[in-house]
């Protein structure tokens, strides 16, 4: 089979998992070296074993063949070739011509340097998980969500999604709070079917049933929306209405883990000077970490 009967994307499967392969010695994956290897790195029946795929469907895949390639195998190479999380990547881009799902692991804590551009920023700005789990904030993020600086009594207590519901302040602060859920549940949804292990998400969704008949049927609907950015607007008893202008980005920390940084911004005029008043005697560095 020569290069020009196979799609430019298969060859360069086929090369970077031969490459792969070849980088990987016997005894790091727990196998005898042998005195009578003529080639480097692993054999393709020793990988082929690792990951518990067929020799014959491993070997085409390194020919650049044309073959179906589902995302349990995928990782499966992943682990026994022992990929970094940006090779993973990478691999999945290959196969597939589409990004992996997202990482099972999720991060506990953010790095030293995300939590400084946290504390840099002058009006409320945090880190959530895939899941919305909250993982830092900064100082002014406390006022603005004040249970945030409390102590974390259950795994769900500083998720996004079970605070939109569960949290009687929260609700108070949102006049527009129907539809915000509504594009919550929306979100989630979409969040849930995109990551590689969804149990954590289906675990919050069943205790949010159990305890709001208002996620419930919202979560009945099936509605998906992508909302990179949006308006909130928020009531703050100290100050009144703040309109805020809301960036979430996608940060990869360098472990390669995943997290979402959301910056909020007040509307330019009076919403500014507002918040200016709120949260500026309040801006510096402060424990932003649970």
């Amino acid at each position: 089979m020569t290069d020009t009967s196979r799609s430019p994307g298969r060859i360069e499967l086929a090369r970077f998992l031969r490459s792969r392969r070849e980088r990987l010695r016997p005894e790091d994956v727990g196998l005898a070296s042998g005195p009578r290897r003529r080639t480097p790195g692993l054999r393709r029946e020793e990988l082929a074993r690792l990951a518990d795929v067929g020799v014959s469907w491993y070997t085409w895949l390194e020919q650049g063949r044309d073959i179906h390639v589902s995302e349990p195998l995928l990782e499966r190479l992943a682990v026994a070739l022992r990929l970094t999380p940006t090779e993973r990547l990478h691999l999945f881009s290959l196969a597939h011509g589409r990004p992996a799902p997202q990482p099972v692991r999720a991060p506990e804590s953010v790095s030293d340097a995300l939590q400084r551009l946290l504390d840099a920023h002058p009006f409320p700005a945090l880190v959530s998980t895939r899941r919305w789990d909250i993982l830092a904030w900064n100082a002014p993020a406390t006022v603005l969500y004040a249970d945030l600086g409390l102590p974390a009594s259950a795994p769900e207590a500083r998720n996004g999604l079970w605070a939109l519901f569960m949290n009687p302040d929260r609700r108070a602060r949102m006049p527009s709070w129907e539809e915000a859920v509504r594009r919550a549940v929306a979100g989630f949804r979409l969040d849930a079917a995109r990551a590689a292990d969804r149990s954590g998400f289906d675990a919050l969704v069943e205790q949010l049933q159990a305890a709001s008949p208002e996620f419930a049927r919202l979560w009945r609907e099936h509605d998906v929306v992508e909302t990179p950015s949006l308006v909130k607007l928020l009531i703050l008893p100290e100050v009144g209405p703040i309109e805020f202008e809301s960036v979430t980005l996608t940060y990869s920390e360098p472990d390669g883990r995943e997290v979402r940084v959301s910056f909020y911004a007040p509307r330019p005029g009076p919403d500014l000077e507002r918040a200016r008043a709120l949260f500026l005697p309040t801006a510096s560095p402060g424990p932003g970490r649970p």
